[in-house]
């Protein structure tokens, strides 16, 4: 296979995982956050200390990060079907990837909040601050460089979860290397396909430690 034959499938594929991974990027910050957060909050001593709830939440948690991705993404079917209308598409894909990726985010949330000084908490508190004004001004200011890591390690599997997602009608990296490299076998464009995946990781990773550096040194001087 020519470069000029690779060109079009290969942009087309790092479109499709861009695509995939910004919006259950998105998605995940949106549920994953959240639910952090009240893991923190419920556990003992915290907040709004609720065992039965942090149990149930942490439960929830847990068998989410423990399914291998392939498995959630196949069990999803129905669920992915119903929400999107179908199974198969980069856009379908953000329904798994995002729900594979929403437990594993939240974990990284909770050990982020967890690093605030409780003693800036128990200041606020005494000012009169309420439970919300606590979470705005104090944990998630305080924890902020820790949770922009979070979402790119997190963006960083998810681009892992693309792959996968693309030997089941993902379309994407993943699709064009299964169906291209691999059972074509084009080795030259599944090389390809491989040094993509690794630039965008390393962009990812790059900016990432950017913005967390850039935080670090504001809180620092705040």
């Amino acid at each position: 296979m020519t470069w000029s034959e690779m060109q079009p499938l290969l942009t087309q594929g790092t479109l499709d995982t861009l695509y995939m991974v910004l919006w259950s990027t998105l998605v995940t910050a949106i549920g994953g956050l959240p639910l952090g957060i009240l893991l923190v909050l419920t556990d003992k001593g915290g907040l709004l200390q609720n065992a039965p709830v942090n149990k149930a939440v942490g439960v929830v948690v847990n068998i989410g990060r423990s399914l291998p991705f392939i498995i959630l993404l196949i069990a999803l079917i129905p669920f992915t079907t119903a929400v999107v209308g179908t199974f198969i598409g980069p856009t379908a894909m953000i329904v798994p990837l995002a729900v594979g990726a929403i437990p594993f985010f939240a974990r990284l949330v909770e050990t982020a909040i967890r690093e605030v000084d409780h003693g800036l908490v128990e200041a606020v508190q005494s000012m009169g601050g309420s439970i919300p004004t606590i979470i705005r001004k104090v944990l998630l200011p305080q924890a902020l460089p820790s949770i922009v890591a979070a979402v790119t390690t997190t963006v960083i599997v998810l681009v892992g979860y693309s792959a996968m997602a693309g030997a089941v009608g993902g379309e994407g990296l993943g699709s064009k290397a299964v169906t291209y490299g691999f059972q074509r076998f084009e080795t030259g464009f599944m090389l390809v396909t491989v040094v993509i995946l690794v630039a965008i990781v390393t962009a990812v990773q790059l900016i990432g430690d950017g913005i967390v550096r850039l935080l670090s040194r504001r809180g620092r001087t705040a």
